[in-house]
């Protein structure tokens, strides 16, 4: 990692953005190019604020399903990896086709899917996931197991499933291989501001970088550029910099539209009717020792006859806050999770918020809890801290065993490309807003999921869901719990021309010959993964396609 930064130098690559997708890139393609100089500039720096700028001029105008910008992103080298809780999951077949509750707004297809799945090996491989195999069917010692007693696969299975890195902190992980490189330069402390304009044949020969703290403006002239700066704010830059489109009849109508996360939470219950002790309801590990889990998800004929959402339910705790679920070892993890500074060191921000709620309630309920199962209260989450903290592999979560075979289920659902949901720039050019909502879709299709979860269990005589709510309750209650910001997508879309989206197959932004988007704002639709590892692979793929082109 070159830290003298010869601004007059032409360089073969210049990446804005240090997260996960522009390390990998930076790394695949100085690998696949050796002697090809490369430039990754990054916003954060060293000694940083607890705020900045780019944070603070985000305006959310719908602060119940979205969180805040600082619970969402981190600055630095890594990127938002530094809180990242580790789970890789594939994206599935449904959502690179065309189907009828997306209308004409799949603008990819399973092409793409195609075309990812070579450079899934080396993608695992940069996350370190273990071998990048999502179905339990494809492990010989996991073929034709079950999640429960009874259960058994039709339009439901359980044999897809998450795989769970480190989890591996980019920027710690990949600090000394960056320094050790001779090709690879990283600039940190610059936000990436003003691409010069195209020219006929769609080539850009410079970009302008400003000093975080100076308000310095500098040059930096490169073959090609690569926005990887996360999906808010490479949607900034290009909403910043249209002139990038001058070659175009005019710019995409999809740029910072279509903006997409998950609808999550839990509105439910499941009870099996077999043995508690061959439930799978937590972690299991796979023999070259990574963590996997289950989890419920549906066959794609039955979504596309259904007109469903992709969704995933999987088996998890009861809400912590709540005393009533009487564990000992849940109230003391719930009182650790809101002490102030010992709940920020166990949790970041959005995910303890998850957990707890943001609710302080029950305090005396909790601690007769802890006091009626000691010492379990204590020893239990004693064994999970070792695990989840001072092991290098570690747990990546925790979920507790329950005799009654009773397990809360938490859904994770894909949302409907919506062309209001939006990101936009205010007349300042630089107050980023966010426009986002659930639609009726979004929000119905997880209630027909979960009946049809229910249906399939007392079907296969494997178990039945009871709901938390009265039906008339639901749509309200799923409305009011889901929030994300997390995982985001749709605002730069990958399409087949620039009447539909923003980038084409090959991440190359449309008007220009050169210039690129590698982040999950280049997906149009959401599934029902995060987009973490899929973004892992669009770079491993990118980097291969900078080499040959």
């Amino acid at each position: 990692m070159n830290l003298t930064h010869p601004f007059n130098m032409l360089y073969d690559l210049c990446i804005a953005g240090s997260g996960p997708a522009g390390i990998i890139t930076g790394l695949e393609y100085s690998r696949l190019n050796p002697g090809k100089k490369i430039l990754i500039v990054e916003y954060g720096h060293a000694g940083k604020n607890d705020r900045n700028s780019l944070d603070d001029s985000i305006k959310v105008h719908n602060n119940v399903n979205h969180y805040g910008p600082y619970e969402c992103t981190n600055k630095g080298l890594g990127g938002t990896s530094a809180t990242w809780g580790g789970r890789c999951v594939m994206y599935d077949e449904i959502d690179f086709m065309e189907r009828g509750v997306t209308g004409d707004d799949c603008t990819w297809g399973m092409d793409i899917l195609k075309d990812l799945t070579p450079y899934l090996p080396k993608t695992a491989e940069y996350f370190e996931c273990g071998e990048p195999v999502f179905n339990l069917n494809e492990i010989k010692e996991f073929k034709n197991t079950h999640i429960a007693e009874g259960f058994e696969e039709g339009f439901v299975t359980d044999s897809v499933i998450e795989r769970w890195s480190m989890p591996t902190r980019f920027g710690k992980r990949y600090a000394e291989q960056l320094k050790a490189s001779r090709d690879i330069h990283i600039l940190e402390g610059y936000e990436f501001r003003d691409f010069k304009a195209p020219d006929e044949k769609g080539n850009v020969t410079s970009a302008t970088i400003r000093n975080v703290l100076t308000r310095q403006r500098l040059e930096i002239t490169a073959m090609k550029f690569v926005l990887a700066s996360g999906a808010q704010e490479t949607t900034r830059i290009l909403l910043r910099n249209k002139q990038l489109f001058r070659n175009l009849d005019a710019v995409p109508a999809a740029l910072g539209h279509y903006y997409q996360g998950h609808i999550s939470g839990k509105i439910a219950s499941v009870v099996f009717n077999g043995n508690p002790n061959k439930t799978d309801y937590g972690f299991m590990k796979s023999r070259d020792n990574t963590y996997i889990r289950r989890r419920f998800q549906f066959t794609p004929d039955f979504l596309k006859e259904n007109n469903l959402l992709n969704t995933a339910i999987w088996l998890d705790n009861p809400l912590y806050y709540n005393p009533l679920h009487r564990s000992g070892a849940m109230s003391f993890m719930y009182l650790a999770m809101i002490t102030p500074i010992l709940g920020k060191k166990l949790a970041p921000p959005a995910i303890a918020q998850s957990i707890t709620k943001g609710k302080r309630t029950g305090i005396n309920e909790h601690i007769r809890n802890i006091l009626r199962e000691l010492p379990h209260s204590l020893l239990t989450p004693a064994a999970i801290f070792y695990k989840r903290y001072l092991l290098k592999r570690k747990l990546p979560g925790v979920f507790l065993f329950s005799p009654e075979n009773k397990y809360a289920l938490h859904f994770h659902s894909e949302q409907v490309p919506h062309y209001e949901n939006r990101l936009y720039l205010d007349e300042d050019q630089e107050t980023l807003h966010i426009d986002y909502t659930l639609t009726d879709d979004d929000i119905n299709s997880v209630i027909k999921t979960h009946k049809a979860l229910d249906s399939w269990l007392q079907k296969c005589g494997c178990g039945k869901l009871t709901y938390w709510y009265e039906e008339d309750e639901l749509y309200e209650a799923i409305k009011n719990m889901s929030r994300d910001g997390m995982h985001q997508s749709g605002t730069t879309r990958m399409a087949d021309s620039p009447r539909k989206g923003v980038v084409d197959s090959n991440l190359k932004l449309w008007g220009t010959s050169n210039v690129y988007v590698c982040s999950s704002s280049v997906c149009p639709t959401s599934g029902q993964a995060n987009p973490t590892f899929l973004l892992g692979a669009f770079a491993c793929r990118l980097a291969k396609h900078l080499m040959m082109n």
